[in-house]
């Protein structure tokens, strides 16, 4: 096995995020956006340091929307117990560093790389193809070389694919399986000259994958990335997985993830373990630029010994936090309002990229 990506609940050294940069995309929700990513990067770093990435001249005013990570800020969202053994100083806080980097786009969790470690326990980064979720926003060339150059940044060796994906598109155990959706995956405008099986191969040649889980679903009006599994199932554990389950019968998604729990319910992961399926009823909607947008509850970002939510401030959150507390046991659970990022087609964990810890950290 050359290198295999570790869970996303394993130790990070920082969470990695970019400004926002493209004002098309936004249109009237641009400052608006830029407030939202400024909360998101101040919740996680309560948990963990925040590496925030912006395009050239754009760093100033990334800092002072930003600000800096404050002990009281910490302590208001976090403690220090996360029953995970990380020992990442809750409570204290960490700060926000800002480092420019040309980019298009601030979705790092698909235009940057995917974290791995090698054969001998180092960090590696794998720089997959990016082509902006099948040519959808011109330009992406920037955000095509952005994996390439922040790990020069980084110093971290990096390992090329010439597979085009994006992060949001898997979720891992860790420990050798992998979940995706056939919607995004098989979809003609990625790697229409790929084969599922040679996709499943080249996943499991980059990512130390054994097996993987295909839902047939993403969402139905996730047509910004064509159906991103980080909209509908989540790894939080080994053996163990959140899944979206709408409960409204008229929502455009009841019948499709109920095909999607049929799989989970079926399948066993790499190791021969049937999974534990927690299902995440709720769901909830905003208005941002007089437009409706569903937030979704499961576009969580795992940080150390922390959990951070897109919530919409409506009554529904409580509930869906609770779920995920539940299944979380010893995390910090917080949710942040995120209607704008949903506005621009997604949430939380789409704008961050979690960096693992390097091998030095986990052994001290």
């Amino acid at each position: 096995m050359n290198q295999r990506m570790p869970a996303e609940w394993a130790a990070h050294e920082a969470c990695l995020m970019v400004w926002p940069t493209r004002a098309s995309l936004w249109g009237p929700a641009f400052e608006a956006a830029k407030q939202q990513y400024a909360a998101v990067a101040r919740a996680i770093s309560a948990f963990e340091p925040v590496i925030m990435i912006a395009a050239p001249g754009l760093a100033d005013e990334a800092r002072s929307i930003c600000g800096a990570a404050t002990a009281a800020t910490a302590a208001d969202t976090a403690d220090t117990s996360d029953g995970h053994g990380h020992g990442h100083g809750h409570g204290h806080g960490h700060g926000i560093e800002v480092v420019e980097l040309p980019a298009d786009d601030s979705w790092l969790r698909d235009s940057g790389p995917i974290f791995a470690y090698d054969e001998h326990g180092d960090r590696v980064g794998v720089d997959f193809r990016f082509n902006a979720w099948g040519e959808k926003h011109y330009p992406w060339t920037a955000d095509d070389k952005l994996a390439s150059l922040l790990l020069d940044r980084l110093g971290t060796r990096r390992v090329h694919s010439s597979m085009i994906l994006e992060g949001g598109a898997i979720t891992v155990d860790g420990q050798g399986t992998l979940i995706t959706t056939e919607q995004c995956l098989l979809h003609p405008n990625r790697n229409p000259r790929m084969s599922r099986t040679e996709i499943e191969d080249e996943l499991k040649r980059r990512l130390g994958v054994e097996k993987v889980i295909w839902l047939p679903y993403g969402g139905l009006e996730d047509t910004e990335t064509d159906g991103h599994v980080d909209g509908v199932a989540a790894y939080v554990a080994p053996a163990k997985v959140v899944v979206s389950l709408p409960e409204d019968p008229a929502h455009p998604d009841y019948a499709r993830m109920r095909a999607n729990l049929a799989v989970l319910e079926a399948s066993t992961d790499a190791r021969g373990r049937a999974l534990e399926i927690v299902v995440l009823p709720q769901t909830t909607y905003g208005e941002v630029a007089g437009t409706p947008v569903e937030v979704g509850y499961l576009n969580f970002y795992l940080a150390n010994g922390g959990c951070v939510v897109p919530v919409s401030g409506g009554p529904e959150d409580e509930a869906a936090l609770a779920v995920l507390a539940s299944a979380l046991p010893g995390r910090t659970v917080v949710g942040v309002p995120t209607p704008v990022l949903a506005y621009g087609g997604g949430g939380i964990h789409c704008i961050t990229q979690q960096l693992p810890a390097r091998r030095e950290d986990l052994t001290a």
